[in-house]
């Protein structure tokens, strides 16, 4: 099939109108001046609708490229639409309400200047002129980079509806026909707004509008034959003297064409005629007609030709082409001329080519220097379309255009179905979300249903058929409003590309080419020619066999009912075998055939020379072109400025739904060839070699094919599934897990850029993928080729269209795919995507790793992570095969530090971290743990990750042991010192204690007493761990040694009550502990006064210089006994006895000597304390009698206040020998206590 790509025997309409969000029309009213409220119902027009190309819209380097305008009018409604294939559009819509007037059909006529798009409008009153920026002055650069962009519209709000200038009243002109349904509008070379309206006697009215700059009046003139005199609004001449010509020669089709100072209007009459005026010269300057092309027109010459049609075609190259259809009651005929000048400003015409219809009723029609596009509504009320090559078809064989159709009209639920499931594509979409619009709808729905039962009980099947009888109605208003709005009005031709377009009611439709096999597939065999047949092969033979098949293949497409249908489709959805389905069907088939199409099939399949090879043929033109490679991205040997143009080309939602359903139609057909000639092999086998065969063929060849068949269905299947299935809202806490996914695998993200992108309606997993990955890869590619250099900057609708849809599938399968969720992270589609690979996996085997992986972070957004682990291990197996995964365990900095597969296993190791599933990261981690062999580094990774998740989940045990199995010594180390912060933050520290520590005792010891020395003594208890964890182990040296140091440093750095009476306690447990060791080892180390205090872990002393300065070596050791500490424990219980006393020595008492001590306490008037501490301390008392003397003269010496205070001090004294009730303290008799003081201490001192 070598010529399918220069054969378009057939286009396919594409609309994506059942998903389309009705357009938001900002709406203006237009009050016309003197308009009559009367004759605002009088005249009631048809809907019409038309279009408007920009002159570059074909160009490659072009502001308006793919850019256009289509507009509806309705009544006294008139809505224009400005759209574009290349940028989304922005305040690109509005609706203009004509007050009191009814706009004329086809009364709509835009043209552009170098600076404007001017808009003129006709109703049955008045005539208006817009003027509205040209995009080429919107934007002053030629390069488009944006991806949206302002409308024309976007400033209509400024302009001002009533201008005189711009804004007229049709005058009373005797002779204007009254009720006229046809009209022409133009700009002169001036700048003048021309309206051309017939004449009710034969002639032309043309009214003008100056310049919207210049200053002027408007003026009216009308053309007739019997004079070319200019005949002004004012003094116009009665009827009956100037003579009418009756209704015949009424006009009532019209066209314009621009020469150079003067325009050529065309006007189709009543008496058949079409006759050419010249504005300039206001003279009718040719009349041809037209019965003299038809040939039989007796029936034509009596009835006054209202139904004829007249179009216009011009070509810088072949000059004007003139269309005109002649209607007649039971066909039609199409005459083009081409208009030739000759000498004295005469012209004619050349008649080019007649063709005939059967068709009745003619919609519109375009034409084209080489082409007619007609659109009909046939006797069932259906819209035909179709299109001819005039010059080159000697048959008058009409090219066919596949419609695009509507749902069934009946809905078939099973009993196993909800009533309120419909199936895909029977939902609209209103300005709601798609959830929300299911609500409204459901709710909608059950509240008829309730409203109408009576009854309060019945059984569940009375509710169910209650249910689908209200569910079928609802559907049934569905479709009456789908058919509303397909109902066509208009054909919009753009001849600079090529592109055709129907204007619908409702929504606009693009056509597009047919391939070669949808076009045999699809076309019926009446319309069948010999071209079709060439196309296929040189080889005839070769061909009639493929027609042959073709035809086979429709038979059993006919025959297949809806339910076998649905057999074929749930089975690859479910992953089944298509082959055991095609079975089936076969045999349902062979079961039902009361038509005997079987037989049928069978004597087709005997005109077969050479089935296998045509089948063989078939499956080769319908496989994908695997061996293209496309260029990743734009060649950056382009310039700039080329490349930006191509990376805004056919980038907006439009185009993207358009090849959409380019890709789902082609998908859709190619499904059904596969599935019909699935079922055809079968039937093949079932006949057996000799029947069919012959000898020669084997039955290992229809295997062959058998199982190249299967995988083409899936993946047809496939294709047309993502065209169809849109994208869901994804939760939040899904994007923010997707962003983070990106973070760790280092990923590029465009969800951010995606997530203010202007999204008109919902989209399929194709459009998103054409829209983000696809589009730049096929547009590069195509602009690459040899056959398409960038000095062709024209652009060829059908072939680009063409090339771009077939590209696409073949993307969907292969690595390309892999980045559609790649740079989706605000808008990826996390469950359809997990459907789509599901559906891939069978039979595709290009990137199965990759895509597995991919399929493993879709199962950690959704909630099913061990599927994900399952994904993860089997994608392992692909890495150092496949690109993605290449690229995702490569370092930014190029540097290998392991294997790929381990760096692959990193990646998913911190991967499971991040998306916070502890347990997949050690089952994971534990099982790569063999593949690591004697890699010792990937080890001490894997192991360390095991002990950090065990750590996280509380398993300290198994943390424990995973430590112990890390065999570098700094992670080990590491890992370490985190298991204990992490088990004293966690207060579990018996674990802590009581793990073995195998090789590691000293370790904990100095991680435990650097953190002991480095943190706050009040707010954390790591000396009291490391005095548990020695005592634990028996060694209550260093346990005391740890409860002494923890004493000195509470008293140095915590000036506190408390501190101390921690201070007493910390000396009191080393104390004990010395006296659980024999006398002999029962001492500790300590540093001697002066010595300098090294804590483990803390910063360098720096020099002036920044230089570490060495660490003194004169270190003082100090040994410390079980009587020197039991003395500290004396002083410490002083200090606290002290400080309970006088809270203000509290800051001075915890860091003081002994002999400062007794200074204190004297000075207190704790004489006891201090003669206590003196003697154990071996200190003098004279400190302790000389204050007391103080105190005892300051005594004799004072008043009552003295004595008062001298009781304070005295309680604390030990006096049980004292009375010391009030009575006695004043007794005449009575003497001080003191004086009992020395005789305690001293018993031989004279008293």
């Amino acid at each position: 099939m070598a010529a399918a790509g220069a054969l378009e025997r057939s286009f396919v309409e594409l609309t994506g109108a059942e998903r389309e969000r009705p357009r938001h029309f900002r709406e203006f009213t237009v009050c016309g001046i003197g308009t009559a409220n009367a004759l605002a119902g009088a005249v009631k027009y048809s809907e019409s609708a038309g279009g408007f190309y920009y002159m570059e819209s074909g160009k490659l380097f072009s502001v308006t490229r793919n850019r256009f305008i289509h507009w509806k009018t309705s009544g006294d409604t008139l809505e224009l639409v400005e759209e574009s294939l290349d940028v989304n559009l922005l305040n690109n819509t509005v609706r203009l309400k004509f007050q009191n007037c009814s706009l004329l059909p086809a009364g709509v006529h835009i043209s552009e200047t170098q600076n404007h798009v001017i808009i003129l409008i006709l109703t049955n009153q008045t005539v208006h002129r817009l003027l509205l920026p040209h995009p080429s002055r919107m934007y002053r650069s030629e390069l488009v980079i944006e991806s949206q962009m302002q409308s024309i519209f976007t400033d209509i709000g400024k302009v001002d509806f009533r201008d005189p200038c711009n804004s007229q009243l049709i005058p009373a002109v005797p002779g204007l026909s009254p009720n006229s349904t046809t009209s022409a509008a133009w700009l002169s070379n001036d700048g003048d707004a021309l309206f051309a309206l017939p004449s009710a006697s034969g002639g032309i009215f043309v009214l003008k509008l100056p310049p919207y700059d210049i200053p002027g009046m408007v003026s009216v003139v009308e053309l007739k034959q019997s004079s070319v005199m200019q005949r002004l609004l004012i003094g116009w001449m009665p009827t009956a003297i100037r003579g009418d010509q009756g209704l015949s020669d009424r006009p009532f089709a019209l066209a314009v064409h621009c020469v150079e100072h003067d325009a050529f209007i065309f006007a189709l009459c009543q008496d058949h005629k079409l006759r050419m005026w010249s504005y300039k010269d206001q003279m009718c300057l040719m009349a041809a007609d037209m019965l003299e092309y038809v040939p039989t027109f007796k029936d034509l010459r009596l009835a006054a030709g209202t139904g004829h049609k007249l179009r216009l075609a011009y070509s810088p190259s072949m000059g004007l082409y003139i269309g005109v259809y002649m209607h007649a009651p039971k066909q039609g005929q199409f005459c083009i001329f081409q208009l030739v000048s000759t000498e004295n400003n005469r012209y004619s015409l050349d008649h080019i080519s007649s063709l005939f219809t059967s068709q009745e009723t003619l919609i519109d029609f375009a034409i084209t220097s080489t082409d007619i596009w007609a659109m009909w509504h046939d006797a069932e009320n259906q819209t035909v379309v179709k299109y001819i090559n005039y010059e080159h078809n000697a048959a008058g064989q009409w090219n066919s255009v596949f419609m695009h159709s509507l749902p069934e009209e009946e809905i078939i639920l099973r009993d196993d179905q909800d009533p309120r499931i419909f199936c895909r594509g029977t939902e609209r979409n209103l300005d709601l979300s798609w959830s929300e619009l299911k609500k409204e709808v459901t709710l909608a729905v059950e509240s008829e249903l309730q409203g109408s039962v009576t009854e309060y009980e019945f059984s569940q099947e009375e509710f169910r058929n209650l249910q689908q009888e209200f569910w079928c109605k609802f559907y049934a208003c569905c479709l009456q409003y789908q058919e509303a709005l397909s109902h066509p009005l208009a054909l919009h031709l753009n001849p600079h590309t090529n592109m055709v377009c129907l204007l619908k009611k409702g929504y606009l439709s693009f056509l597009v080419p047919s391939s070669l096999v949808d076009h045999l597939y699809l076309l019926p065999d009446e319309n069948l020619l010999a071209e079709d047949e060439a196309a296929i092969s040189d080889d005839v033979d070769v061909a009639r066999d493929v027609m042959c098949l073709i035809k086979c293949l429709r038979l059993i497409g006919e025959s297949v009912t809806m339910d076998m249908s649905a057999v074929m489709e749930m089975s690859c959805y479910n992953l089944q075998s298509p082959e055991k389905a095609a079975e089936q069907i076969l045999e349902d088939l062979i079961t039902i055939d009361v038509e005997n199409v079987m037989e049928d099939i069978c004597s087709k399949l005997q005109e077969i020379k050479n089935p296998i090879q045509a089948i063989g043929l078939l499956v080769r033109e319908m496989d994908y072109e695997t061996e293209v490679e496309m260029e990743k991205g734009f060649n950056p040997a382009q310039p700039l400025n080329i490349r930006l143009n191509l990376s805004q080309l056919y980038g907006s939602n439009t185009a993207a739904c358009i090849v959409c359903r380019g890709v789902c139609k082609i998908a859709s057909t190619r499904f059904l060839i596969c599935r019909d000639l699935l079922i055809l092999q079968h039937l093949l086998m079932r006949l057996g070699d000799a029947v069919i065969l012959g000898a020669g063929q084997l039955i290992q060849d229809q295997q062959d094919l058998l199982h190249r068949t299967t995988p083409l269905l899936l993946s047809y299947y496939l294709i047309k599934w993502g065209s169809q299935c849109l994208a869901t809202d994804v939760p939040v806490d899904a994007l923010e897990s997707n962003l983070q996914h990106l973070s760790v695998l280092e990923l590029t993200d465009s969800g951010a850029v995606m997530a203010n992108k202007f999204v008109s309606s919902p989209q399929t997993i194709v459009e998103l993928f054409f829209q983000e990955v696809a589009r730049k890869h096929i547009i590069s590619h195509l602009f690459s080729q040899p056959k398409a250099p960038l000095s062709q900057t024209g652009l060829n609708w059908p072939e680009m269209i063409t090339m771009i849809s077939g590209n696409t599938p073949f993307m969907l399968t292969d690595y390309y795919l892999l980045s559609l969720f790649e740079e989706f992270g605000n808008e990826s589609t996390f469950y359809a995507f997990k459907d789509y690979i599901q559906l891939l996996r069978p039979w595709c085997q290009v990137n199965v790793g990759s895509c597995r992986f991919m399929l493993g972070r879709c199962y950690l957004v959704t909630g099913e992570g061990q599927k994900a682990l399952d994904c993860f291990r089997h994608a392992a197996s692909e890495v150092g095969k496949e690109e993605f995964l290449d690229r995702l365990i490569r370092s930014e900095d190029g540097e290998i530090v392991s294997t790929p597969k381990m760096q692959y296993y990193d990646k998913v190791l911190r991967l499971l971290d991040v998306v916070g599933l502890p347990e997949l990261v050690i089952q994971l981690a534990s099982s790569v743990l063999t593949e690591a062999g004697g890699d010792w580094k990937s080890q001490a990774t894997l192991r360390t990750c095991i002990f950090k998740h065990h750590l996280d989940l509380g398993h300290n045990s198994q943390a424990y042991e995973a430590l112990t199995q890390i065999p570098d010594s700094s992670r080990q180390l590491d890992c370490l010192r985190q298991l204990v912060v992490v088990l004293c933050e966690r207060s579990q520290l018996q674990d802590l204690v009581e793990f073995p520590y195998v090789n590691l005792h000293n370790e904990v010891v100095a991680i435990i007493e650097s953190r002991a020395r480095a943190v706050d003594l009040m707010t954390h208890n790591y000396y009291e761990l490391l005095y548990a964890f020695h005592v634990f182990r028996h060694n209550y040296r260093k346990a005391g040694t740890v409860m002494f140091e923890y004493g000195m440093r509470l008293g140095r750095e915590v000036r506190t009550l408390r501190g101390l009476e921690k201070q007493g306690n910390c000396y009191l447990a080393a104390v004990n502990c010395l006296r659980l060791i024999r006398p002999e080892y029962a001492w500790i180390v300590h540093p001697a006064s002066g010595a300098v205090y090294d804590r483990p872990g803390a910063s360098p002393k720096r020099n002036h210089d920044g230089e570490c300065t060495a660490a003194p070596t004169n270190r003082q050791i100090e040994i410390l006994e079980l009587g020197d500490l039991e003395k500290e424990c004396s002083l410490a219980r002083i200090r606290l006895t002290l400080a309970q006393h006088d809270p203000a020595a509290v800051a001075v008492a915890g860091s003081s000597s002994a002999e400062e001590m007794v200074s204190l306490l004297v000075q207190a008037g704790l004489f006891d304390t201090a003669i206590s501490l003196c003697q154990t301390f071996k200190l003098p008392l004279t400190p302790v009698f000389e204050g007391l003397a103080f105190k005892c003269i300051k005594l004799q010496l004072g008043g009552e206040a003295a004595q008062a205070e001298a009781w304070s001090w005295l309680a604390a004294n030990q006096l049980s020998s004292v009375i010391t009730t009030k009575e006695s303290r004043y007794s005449p008799g009575a003497h001080p206590p003191q004086n009992d003081l020395p005789s305690k201490h001293f018993p031989h001192a004279p008293s």
